[in-house]
């Protein structure tokens, strides 16, 4: 599978380099200039040097009726033009792989000289000045891969509660890293000032006891530079038994003298014991600034430090009043030809200057240390995590000549032009880097360079063997005195090189010969001057004048060096340079006047992304696409769409430890932003934008993003996220039976009030109707009433009457 990816990339490779040339040569059709029959070339050597797709005719009578610069051109015209293939020079860039031993996957144990981490290891280049050639490289970071660490610690008085908490460091850490590694190894040494005035205290009351009358701590060791206490070892109770023989010491002002002791460590590789097939950590632990060069001369050190190691026989760094401090260059340059990744292990309010330093120093790191070291050893492990997700690739002795290109392919499989470094990594992934190079120049003949690319802190490398393509195979047949330049001149790649005085395709002329039919042929068109004004015509051929501004060629002396665009008084921004008018611009720069650089590292965000994905990058610098969009990278917009979600990240990661980025060592590089914590979220800002987000346990989180003045953006996010308290269980199901029946009760009072009103209607209408007959059968003469009325009187009231009539 490696071999097939292998010459997939190689056939890429190549077919890109043949799209170039074709694309390289339809622009000068296009143009409608050719820039090599314009240029002066005067020998295929010369011809070779105008721009790499111009060829030169070596063939012997080829263009007898042109100029002599008319053999230099592209290689279709002058196969047009009658010149054999076999006798045309145009010699392309080539890359060759010598050694590519497979990549490993895992570390062997023990013995790790076979393991191989960067593929291929050797190539050969045969480079065409101008024409550019590309080569892959491959690197994957192998699993269980030995570690040495070395712990570097400030033993200054103010570090005397760091040095009771790392008593037990040895056993903890090693616990720890065997978990990442089972091949580790653990060394010590300690710092503190130069004995020297005005950095530490120097009197004699001082000498043996600089805490003398200090009243919190009155007893400590005098002061020193730099002592190596314990070499690289397995063994860890030996780091706990030496830390625990420490004494803090006692310095005068507050920087310390930490960079003697940062390159003393990383010099004195056979002392400290570092191995070769390892990684090698060096964890600088401190709670104050470092003294820089040239601080030396305030106590009278002038000489500068040579970047050797000067560790006497008792370990003791033994140059520390004798050299000056080391310069952030010289640290930089030791710990990388040593292979050593520097952890500045420092407190919250120093953090700021130390990652200053990082873009100083490459391969360097930065953690927050406690103020008592209590939360070291999670420290050293992120620290550590973090250096084995990056790749970056560094170039080693560059030629000066030569011009290079990078563009990686990191684990997202997408190509990201000018960038030699992926992050994020799992350890055993693989990422592969494209290489391009250019040769600017010719050096001397002979001449043969050497340059290394290897990723920072491995000992892995590749080495890369460079030769010209400067000079021409027809040039080993040339003749002297040949009869084809009349006896009197060189014959060489198809053309005479004529003795002094005289001139002409075979020598045929003398200087000073002059003639209509000469000058005629002098004149780029009827009416034009002669050699366009800024040359003599001398045997039918222009002979230029020449000018302190630069060079004036061509067949007409048309052409010049120094007639092209500037920028800012400089001939083609000095990124390229002039033919006949054009700027010509080196590899990795564009425009009229070369003053576009087509490097994108400078518009990668903190993402990874080109522009933050809301703009492009034109000239190395972004332009922002997206509305509302702002920022070196575009990183700020707070009305994108997405800036919500982006935010939404950082609240996570920083405020819950929760999210994409929880376990994710990115978190703190990418999120950056100032976030304020409050009880009551203020939403009335109108350059505020309001956020809202569900959490995990179905409760809000709230929180605005706004940008300020200064370009700074906040996040203003509540202290939790708001949640509504959990109903109770029997009150839900009262509640439910509740409603139930009172929506029966309603139902049913409902219908008894429909039933009531219906009868009451329909008693209403019965009332009617009776009222209604009773008035009919009063007033109807034919109704009869079916009951007679008979009356009958009782004995008593016959009685009654006959006593009546008696009284009468």
């Amino acid at each position: 599978m490696e071999i097939f990816q292998q010459a997939k990339m190689w056939n890429l490779i190549y077919r890109t380099t043949f799209s170039w040339m074709v694309l390289e040569i339809f622009i000068c059709s296009v143009k409608g200039l050719n820039v090599c029959t314009s240029g002066s070339a005067t020998s295929c050597e010369e011809c070779l040097l105008i721009h790499p797709s111009c060829a030169w005719c070596a063939q012997e009578d080829f263009g007898m009726t042109r100029t002599l610069t008319s053999r230099c051109d592209l290689s279709q015209n002058l196969q047009k033009r009658g010149c054999d293939v076999r006798f045309i020079e145009s010699p392309s860039s080539t890359a060759r792989v010598d050694m590519s031993v497979p990549l490993s996957s895992k570390s062997s144990g023990q013995t790790q000289f076979d393991v191989v981490q960067i593929q291929p290891q050797r190539i050969s280049l045969n480079l065409r000045p101008g024409d550019p050639t590309w080569f892959g490289v491959q690197v994957r970071p192998v699993e269980d891969y030995p570690v040495d660490l070395y712990y570097l610690m400030d033993l200054s008085l103010s570090m005397k509660d760091d040095l009771d908490t790392i008593l037990n460091l040895g056993t903890k850490l090693a616990e720890e890293m065997r978990k990442l590694t089972s091949n580790f190894r653990l060394g010590f040494g300690s710092f503190v000032d130069k004995n020297l005035s005005p950095f530490s205290y120097t009197a004699p009351k001082y000498r043996d006891n600089p805490c003398n009358g200090y009243k919190l701590f009155p007893t400590c060791v005098p002061s020193f530079g730099f002592r190596h206490i314990l070499s690289l070892t397995d063994e860890v109770d030996r780091f706990n038994e030496e830390v625990q023989k420490q004494m803090v010491s006692r310095n005068r002002d507050a920087p310390e003298g930490g960079f003697d002791a940062i390159l003393q460590a990383a010099v004195c590789k056979e002392r400290i014991g570092w191995r070769k097939e390892a990684y090698h950590l060096l964890v600088f632990a401190t709670d104050d600034v470092p003294h820089l060069a040239l601080d030396g001369k305030l106590g009278g050190l002038v000489q500068p430090h040579d970047g050797k190691c000067h560790l006497d026989d008792k370990n003791e760094y033994d140059a520390s009043t004798k050299m000056d401090y080391p310069s952030l260059a010289l640290l930089g340059e030791k710990l990388a030809e040593n292979n050593i990744f520097l952890i500045f292990a420092v407190t919250k309010r120093h953090a700021v200057l130390y990652k200053n330093l990082t873009a100083l120093i490459p391969g360097t790191t930065v953690e927050i240390l406690e103020p008592d070291s209590k939360n070291i050893i999670q420290l050293i492990v992120a620290a550590y995590n973090n250096i084995r997700s990056k790749v970056e690739l560094s170039v080693w002795d560059h030629p000066e000549d030569l011009s290079l290109g990078f563009s990686a392919t990191c684990q997202d499989g997408q190509s990201l032009p000018g960038l030699r470094k992926c992050a994020d990594l799992k350890i055993g992934e693989t990422v592969s880097f494209n290489v391009s190079v250019e040769a600017r120049s010719c050096p001397a003949p002979g001449a043969q360079h050497r340059f290394t690319i290897k990723p920072v802190g491995f000992k892995d490398r590749l080495e890369v063997t460079v030769d010209y393509h400067c000079d021409c195979s027809c040039t080993h047949l040339t003749q002297a005195n040949s009869s084809h330049c009349s006896s009197i001149g060189t014959y060489t790649c198809g053309m005479c090189r004529c003795e002094p005085g005289y001139l002409g395709a075979r020598c045929e002329c003398q200087e000073g010969e002059a003639g209509g039919g000469h000058l005629s042929a002098c004149r780029e068109a009827e009416g034009k001057q002669v050699c366009s004004g800024r040359g003599e015509c001398s045997c039918s051929q222009c002979l230029c004048y020449e000018s302190e501004f630069g060079k004036i060629y061509g067949r007409f002396c048309e052409c010049d060096d120094f007639s092209c665009a500037r920028h800012k008084g400089i001939l083609c921004s000095g990124h390229g340079e002039c033919h006949c008018g054009e700027c010509k611009c080196h590899a990795g720069y564009v425009g009229d006047n070369c003053n576009c650089s087509t490097e994108t590292a400078s518009c990668v965000s903190d993402d990874g992304q080109i522009c933050s994905g809301r703009g492009s990058c034109v000239c190395g610098r972004c332009q922002c696409t997206e509305p509302g969009a702002f920022g070196d990278t575009c990183e700020k917009c707070p009305t994108c769409p997405d800036a919500c979600s982006t935010k939404r990240e950082c609240i996570e990661c920083r405020l819950f430890g929760s999210g994409r980025l929880a376990d994710n060592t990115t978190c703190q590089r990418q999120c950056k932003d100032e976030i304020i914590t409050v009880e009551t979220l203020k939403t009335d800002d109108p350059n505020a934008v309001l956020c809202l987000y569900k959490t995990e346990n179905d409760c809000v989180m709230k929180f605005t993003y706004s940008e300020h003045t200064n370009g700074q953006s906040v996040l203003m996010a509540l202290q939790e996220p708001e949640c509504g308290a959990a109903p109770d269980a029997m009150t839900v199901l009262l509640a439910v039976v509740g409603s139930i029946l009172l929506v029966g009760i309603v139902l049913m009072a409902i219908w008894k009030m429909v039933i009531t009103f219906h009868d009451r209607r329909e008693f209403t209408r019965f009332q009617n109707a009776r009222s209604r007959a009773r008035y009919e059968m009063a007033s109807n003469p034919l109704y009869k009433q079916p009951i007679s009325t008979h009356t009958v009187e009782t004995v008593f009231q016959m009685q009654s009457k006959s006593s009546n009539g008696g009284v009468h």
